[in-house]
């Protein structure tokens, strides 16, 4: 047998073993298709909880956006010392929920008329903010937010940012699904911070 015998017999057997067991045949055609987005709305350990529950979201991960320091640590970035805000990267199938979606998600986990703090957490590194990434990201955030102000739910004006996803920092491992791995202190802190309360005399039940 030439090798090229043995190279054509044993690519029919891995075809053969992909339709079988479901690989995919094709890296590209076959690979399960995944996108990023970004939003800062207080406290990560609350919007990581808010965006798990959302259908199609595969993975959040709590970190920090919006400074100028590289690698900053959550004692830096919680002081107020390098422009960044808690912020989360939201990671899903664009097949099963929309960007759009994901906005829907957003504006009813936060506070849109309080400037530079969510709920009981005060600083520029609690605003709230939608990171966009392409100019369909930032077209459907600018009418997303349009449509709330059209509403006329707020007498107050929408202050909640719009700007362009810049590089997003991880933030360290105890931060990640804190709410999991803490329930009875994340509970405290969320209850004692009027989260859930303020959210329902902001959007309703």
């Amino acid at each position: 047998m030439t090798i090229l015998q043995r190279v054509t017999i044993m690519a029919i057997g891995l075809v053969i073993c992909a339709t079988l067991t479901g690989w995919p045949t094709s890296g590209v055609q076959g690979a399960p298709t995944s996108d990023k987005a970004y939003f800062a709305g207080g406290c990560f350990w609350c919007m990581e909880e808010a965006f798990e529950k959302v259908d199609g979201v595969i993975a959040v991960v709590s970190g920090y956006m919006g400074g100028t320091v590289a690698n900053p640590t959550y004692e830096q970035v919680s002081a107020g010392q390098t422009g960044h805000a808690e912020s989360i990267e939201v990671t899903y199938d664009p097949s099963k929920v929309t960007y759009q979606k994901l906005l829907d998600a957003f504006w009813r986990n936060i506070d849109p008329v309080t400037p530079n703090a969510q709920f009981c957490d005060h600083g520029t590194q609690y605003r709230a903010a939608i990171f966009y990434s392409t100019a369909e990201e930032k077209r459907l955030a600018e009418d997303s937010k349009r449509a709330i102000e059209a509403s006329k739910r707020f007498p107050q004006p929408i202050v909640t940012q719009l700007v362009p996803a810049s590089t997003f920092y991880p933030a360290e491992d105890y931060h990640q699904d804190y709410y999991k791995k803490n329930p009875l202190r994340y509970k405290y802190y969320k209850y004692g911070c009027g989260r859930s309360q303020r959210l329902e005399a902001l959007w309703g039940k």
